[in-house]
């Protein structure tokens, strides 16, 4: 077992002394390494001590061992949801917030919730909680992070759908890797502890190979290391900053049409989380890329790709320029980015969009900037 290892009265004091509400994260590598047990286990201790409990969603996925802790915890029912002539089940959010208990326990936070709920995803329900002075304890897997997406996809074979942004874990007070030797978690599966017995054969031929499972494991230590180290470097919550790690700002400079610009964003957000600072994606818009120059399927991709970076974190801003390096360059000096992103492609739309000669300028003109060229290859997305 790895990560912070505290006792549940650790957490209560935290809660305690808290006007905001406080979050704390239990993170795994896969299905079945214990996150959901550990989480209640937790809950049942702090009802032991008088702590105001609930479960606001727990997935035991049928689980014996897991939906036996269940009893004698208090669960606000969950809302069901039609959509297409299907019901489904989310957290009932309005229920849990007029509850008003101390602490929630939310399971699964990458989920996305039906298209008529108040919120888009789960994280985002959680989010609501704290803020109303609700402390919430969570669980996802290392895989749903957004910027580990295409590093997951490359390396496991796996494309994860569902992810939430790593601006999130700012936001936990304590994170907990739940660490377990891949051929233990292996035979849990075979054993029948965490799939159906029909589905245990697929699963260990594909996610649950061991080259995977051993990928992902390396992921969750190394994502709980750095969250261990920005917390001993002093770092606070988002909301209780203002302009930290100034001097060693990150920033991506997209073009207008970037097909493969989110490999680029989540590499953007990734060196901005292990630096603990703030980060911009800036695109230049030059008199030939004008909104009425653009093409619609230009502007989608522009469009999705600024909603992706504003997910991540990111403060997206717009420039207007005859000369894009030096716009981009004097962007960077002017709000003091110490790294500055940005793709090379052999996409010869990308090319000509943004020039032959910008990455020549840009080694040549950045010298007070560390650069950083990142290269998009066709392999990092794959859809």
């Amino acid at each position: 077992m790895n990560g912070r290892r505290q006792r549940p009265e650790d957490f209560l004091e935290l809660v305690e002394r808290a006007r905001r509400g406080r979050l704390k994260l239990y993170i795994g590598f896969a299905a079945g390494v214990g996150k959901t047990y550990r989480m209640l286990q937790e809950a049942h201790a702090l009802k032991a001590r008088g702590v105001d409990v609930v479960l606001g969603f727990i997935e035991p996925h049928g689980r014996a061992e897991t939906e036996a802790l269940i009893d004698g915890l208090e669960v606000v029912p969950r809302k069901r949801v039609e959509y297409r002539n299907v019901f489904v089940e989310e957290m009932d959010l309005e229920r849990v917030m007029a509850r008003k208990p101390t602490v929630a326990v939310v399971d699964e936070l990458a989920h996305t919730n039906a298209p008529t709920s108040k919120n888009h995803k789960r994280y985002q329900d959680v989010l609501e909680l704290l803020s109303a002075g609700i402390s919430v304890i969570g669980a996802v897997n290392v895989q749903h992070l957004e910027s580990l997406n295409d590093l997951v996809s490359r390396a496991a074979g796996v494309k994860v759908r569902e992810t939430i942004p790593d601006s999130f874990l700012r936001y936990a007070d304590q994170i907990v890797n739940l660490d377990l030797a891949v051929d233990d978690l292996r035979d849990r599966l075979k054993s029948g502890k965490i799939y159906a017995p029909d589905k245990i054969n697929w699963a260990l031929e594909n996610f649950f190979k061991e080259e995977n499972l051993i990928t992902l494991r390396e992921l969750a230590l190394r994502e709980v290391a750095e969250s261990l180290d920005r917390a001993q470097s002093g770092i606070t919550r988002p909301d209780e900053t203002k302009g930290g790690g100034a001097s060693r700002r990150v920033m991506v400079a997209m073009s207008s049409n970037p097909p493969r610009a989110a490999a680029l964003l989540r590499r953007g957000s990734r060196l901005a989380g292990r630096l603990n600072t703030d980060w911009y994606v800036v695109f230049v818009e030059t008199p030939h890329e004008t909104p009425e120059r653009i093409d619609s399927e230009a502007q989608r991709h522009l469009h999705q790709n600024i909603e992706l970076a504003e997910e991540l974190g990111a403060e997206v801003v717009r420039l207007r320029g005859e000369e894009p390096v030096a716009t981009l360059l004097d962007f960077a000096r002017t709000h003091r980015v110490g790294h500055l992103i940005i793709g090379r492609s052999r996409d010869s739309l990308l090319r000509a969009l943004i020039g032959r000669s910008v990455l020549y300028r840009m080694v040549r003109e950045a010298e007070d900037i560390d650069l950083h060229i990142a290269s998009l290859g066709e392999e990092e997305v794959k859809p």
